[in-house]
């Protein structure tokens, strides 16, 4: 058994132990590999060894890897997203994890329109207020959630959220917690053609606890793949 696949088995056993700890069933969390930086190769092997979804964070990366891979292969765009790049991913991706304004839900609802498709987001919400990453606030969440819904080329399908990094996991839960209550509220809110099926939370650090507040996509590079090699 090669390491990826050593790796892979390892991670779902602990997705399996921390929903049946959280008492659901473990069906419902799937896992996003993170792929970025990675070869195809690794992704290959991975997909080898059953793991259909891959997370990219960088639009000119998954444009490069994806023709070399197995078109079975679910694509999910993971990180920061300009409004200029949407057009090369249009059609590529199955979800999109990272909508945390306005002008990019409408560039989305352009591109995906202009090939009749529709493409199925997450709006991205930044609870912990840091600078440095992306998101809308706690505060903006509901306006902006009405304001997608809106357009007829997306699909709110739920929330995502990265916290601030902890040596401790359990200094991450109160924000997957917090997740979790604000897709609460979008539900109560009844919005027209949002569903609040998906919280995109977790990495390789600090999965097990988002899993047990709740999290049904767990995004997991390093501890799958390795650690990142940046050229």
């Amino acid at each position: 058994m090669g390491e990826i696949a050593e790796h892979l088995r390892e991670i779902r056993e602990r997705i399996a132990q921390a929903a049946v700890r959280a008492g659901r069933d473990p069906k419902t969390v799937r896992l996003v590999a993170v792929s970025k930086t990675k070869p195809a190769a690794a992704i290959a092997e991975a997909f080898a060894c059953g793991q259909v979804i891959f997370g990219e964070n960088y639009v000119q990366e998954l444009v490069t890897k994806q023709p070399e891979l197995p078109a079975e292969i679910s694509w999910h765009f993971i990180g920061s997203l300009q409004s200029n790049k949407v057009r090369q991913i249009a059609g590529k991706v199955d979800l999109v994890h990272s909508v945390d304004r306005p002008s990019l839900a409408r560039e989305i609802d352009r591109q995906w329109g202009a090939l009749g498709k529709v493409c199925d987001i997450l709006v991205q919400v930044n609870i912990s207020r840091e600078e440095t990453k992306g998101g809308t606030s706690s505060e903006e969440l509901l306006d902006l959630v009405r304001e997608v819904a809106q357009l007829p080329h997306i699909k709110v399908k739920g929330l995502m959220t990265m916290p601030p990094f902890f040596d401790d996991p359990e200094g991450a839960r109160p924000y997957f917690r917090k997740l979790r209550e604000l897709a609460d509220e979008v539900r109560e809110a009844a919005i027209p053609g949002v569903e609040m099926l998906e919280l995109s939370m977790g990495m390789s650090g600090d999965f097990e606890a988002a899993i047990e507040e709740g999290a049904t996509l767990v995004r997991v590079g390093s501890a799958l793949f390795g650690e990142r090699q940046y050229h």
